[in-house]
């Protein structure tokens, strides 16, 4: 799904960019361009990094059992 309309970014993008690792909004912003225009998609943007995040936090817990 498009979660930034104005430059053509999906949230499999996001996810793929912020997959197994923590990342700010700074550098989502400046690899795909993210919230670069209009920025009505930042706060949509910070939800799938937060998912992300927590799968990350998740799959930690049970290697570390």
């Amino acid at each position: 799904m498009y979660v930034c309309i104005c430059q053509q970014i999906t949230d499999t993008q996001i996810r793929e960019f912020c997959k197994g690792r923590s990342v700010s909004m700074s550098e989502v912003r400046a690899e795909l361009g993210l919230a670069s225009d209009c920025g009505r998609c930042g706060k949509f943007a910070k939800q799938i990094m937060a998912e992300v995040a927590q799968q990350v936090d998740t799959s930690s817990i049970a290697y570390a059992a």
